[in-house]
């Protein structure tokens, strides 16, 4: 069965793109990102049956997980990119310099292999491995039954911060909440300005864009400018950070802003 998403006529259109969709409005935030963002064709009424069962069911599962994280006053936030745009190696760094002062709990989505949670070790974090190749069909995204299957693999309790790190996709992780209080994707300038554009939904949802790989920008003909111009068309006044994990350009900044979504002392500070 093709993949489908509801579009503001009110139909549910489909495409072959095989996986369970979710509802990034789960929890009354208002996401700006839609499911509804793609094209297709019209379904009758028996998929569109079988749609609003898959819908309210990650609903159901995002809210339950919601209520964990709520219970145990730990702070979610789902890190989104697309594949090799560095989330392991900005999370790798991240770890080095919060993991000593914050309590914190990374869930790994990837399709197949523990080659990201592997690098993760070390660090001090606890470190649960999703696998959506095993069990899940080899999801290209993590949805809320997949999070809710490693929360019994984290001490909720003892932990200030979970980092929900999303497969590497483009459009799918964007369409799935799974019980997060906070949004952040990675961009690498080596995708090219002209993304948002592209994937205007992945943009959309994020609370903040993390603008990585800086240090490659003498390199390339990246157009910052047109970069921002693009970003903004699609979702205006956006947090950015620019980042880079091989030079520690504004790392500090960015688990600043990571300390600050549970109420913690920078991580600039910190760190001295």
């Amino acid at each position: 069965m093709g993949r489908f998403h509801p579009h503001p006529d009110s139909h549910l259109h489909a495409d072959s793109h095989a996986h369970r969709p979710g509802n990034p409005y789960e929890d009354g935030r208002g996401r700006p990102g839609s499911v509804g963002d793609h094209s297709g064709y019209s379904t009758g009424a028996e998929r569109v049956e079988v749609l609003e069962r898959i819908l309210g069911e990650n609903e159901r599962v995002a809210r339950a997980n919601r209520t964990a994280f709520d219970a145990a006053g730990v702070t979610v936030v789902n890190l989104m990119s697309a594949p090799g745009a560095g989330k392991t190696t900005l999370l790798a760094e991240t770890l080095r310099r919060l993991a000593p002062h914050r309590r914190i709990g990374i869930i790994e989505g990837d399709i197949e292999t523990s080659l990201d949670a592997d690098r993760l070790e070390g660090f001090g974090a606890a470190i649960v491995l999703v696998n959506t190749g095993n069990g899940f069909g080899g999801e290209c995204h993590l949805d809320a039954p997949m999070v809710a299957s490693a929360l019994p693999r984290l001490p909720l309790g003892e932990l200030d911060l979970v980092i929900i790190e999303n497969v590497g996709n483009l459009v799918c992780p964007a369409e799935f909440a799974v019980g997060e209080d906070l949004r952040a994707m990675v961009f690498a300038v080596t995708e090219g300005e002209e993304k948002p554009l592209k994937y205007p939904v992945m943009f959309r949802s994020a609370d903040l864009v993390l603008v990585n790989k800086t240090d490659l920008l003498p390199h390339l003909d990246f157009d910052a400018e047109a970069f921002r111009r693009n970003l903004d068309a699609v979702h205006p006044g956006v947090d950015v950070l620019a980042v880079s994990a091989r030079t520690g350009e504004g790392i500090n900044a960015w688990c600043d802003w990571l300390a600050n979504s549970f109420g913690a002392p920078g991580a600039a500070q910190t760190q001295r």
